[in-house]
């Protein structure tokens, strides 16, 4: 749930705080020890990717303090921090496997148009995600193994706000929900759209908490070349492209010196000229393949840069 200011003490120093542009601070008791985040970006059904990302750094024995997701960054790492294991890893890949063989997103043109007339905001019902991820998912935050925290947009206050206690599934469903695709998520008396909106890849968050070593898991848009568009649909494709872009590398450019930041790669075939066809929502084809070169592209990384420095 959302919180108000955070307290100020020891205790609150390895919590992931929600209280807009608040850093971790230093007591005369206490020192924050050095911690690890894993960042989950967004990007739909690219996500899959991230499953092999994860399974790289587990088999690498690098765990981490912090997990911060958006999106489907959200369901990847509420997923993994609910079982951060090899076995737990291959459950969630059985899960993205299932998706690719029946689909989350349904239905034909004529579902799609009596859904849209019935809502008069989305193309898609959330019910059939919604039922996946209670599904896959623990009901509470206090019921995964590793602290976790994921974002979506508030649309009353138009600010981001981070969900890190109470209902897990309601938070990570807030996340993923992608304007005009899935219905805004009411918790309380707010709605929330997609995490992405306000942040895409929260590296900043993750210094926020503490980190000083952060795992960006990405699926791989931010490597690709953008071309104008050609057809007004695209349009806002572009300019959300544009957006999330421009505030990872900002971002990526302001970091402390001191904070090491590996981006891991996806294996993904040479970077070209997106594609906007290929970014269709529904389309989960290849997910095996997406899973194993992400996993492949990630070892030799972590194997390249073992016991040194982000290049």
């Amino acid at each position: 749930m959302a919180a108000s200011a955070p307290t100020v003490g020891c205790a609150a120093l390895h919590r992931a705080t929600r209280y807009p542009g608040w850093r971790p601070l230093l007591c005369e008791h206490h020192r924050v020890e050095p911690r690890t985040a894993f960042v989950l970006g967004g990007g739909g059904r690219l996500g899959a990717v991230e499953v092999g990302m994860l399974q790289a750094l587990t088999a690498s024995a690098i765990h981490p303090d912090i997990v911060l997701g958006t999106s489907i960054g959200a369901v990847n790492g509420a997923a993994f921090c609910a079982d951060p294991t090899p076995g737990g890893l291959a459950t969630l890949e059985e899960v993205w496997l299932e998706v690719e063989s029946e689909g989350v997103f349904g239905g034909g043109v004529l579902e799609r148009m009596r859904h849209m007339a019935r809502s008069r905001t989305s193309i898609q019902s959330a019910d059939a995600l919604e039922g996946l991820l209670h599904r896959s998912l623990p009901q509470s935050f206090s019921e995964l193994a590793v602290e976790f925290a994921c974002v979506a947009a508030c649309i009353e206050s138009a600010h981001e706000t981070w969900f890190d206690d109470g209902p897990l599934v309601d938070a990570v469903l807030a996340s993923c929900a992608v304007p005009g695709l899935l219905p805004a998520v009411r918790i309380g008396d707010r709605h929330y759209i997609d995490g992405g909106v306000v942040d895409s890849i929260p590296v900043r968050r993750a210094l926020e908490a503490g980190a000083t070593r952060v795992y960006v898991l990405q699926v791989g848009r931010i490597e690709e070349p953008l071309r104008p568009p050609r057809w007004p649909h695209e349009v806002a494709v572009v300019a959300f492209e544009v957006a999330r872009r421009h505030s990872f590398n900002s971002t990526l450019a302001s970091l402390p010196g001191d904070v090491e930041v590996h981006v891991l790669p996806t294996g993904s075939r040479p970077p070209r000229p997106t594609d906007w066809r290929q970014l269709r929502y529904s389309d989960f084809s290849d997910v095996a393949g997406g899973i194993r070169r992400a996993r492949e592209a990630t070892t030799a990384y972590l194997e390249m840069h073992a016991g040194g420095e982000a290049p």
